[in-house]
């Protein structure tokens, strides 16, 4: 049974990544370990981050979707 929910976890962040969907747990868990002491951004802020690093955005950056 353990084997299945930690296939069924990896499937789940496979498939998150192929559509865009960054994994919050996995970036809070790189900064703790390999960043120790140094901030951690709130969930809202890593997904603004994460949108202008896909999209662009900021002052200046040129808007794009592709």
């Amino acid at each position: 049974m353990r084997y299945m929910h930690k296939a069924w976890k990896q499937a789940v962040r496979a498939a998150r990544l192929m559509v865009g969907v960054p994994d919050y747990d996995a970036y809070v868990a790189h900064r703790r370990a390999v960043h120790p002491g140094e901030p951690v951004m709130t969930l809202a802020e890593f997904h603004r981050d994460r949108v202008n690093r896909r999209y662009g955005g900021g002052a200046d950056r040129v808007m794009r979707c592709c």
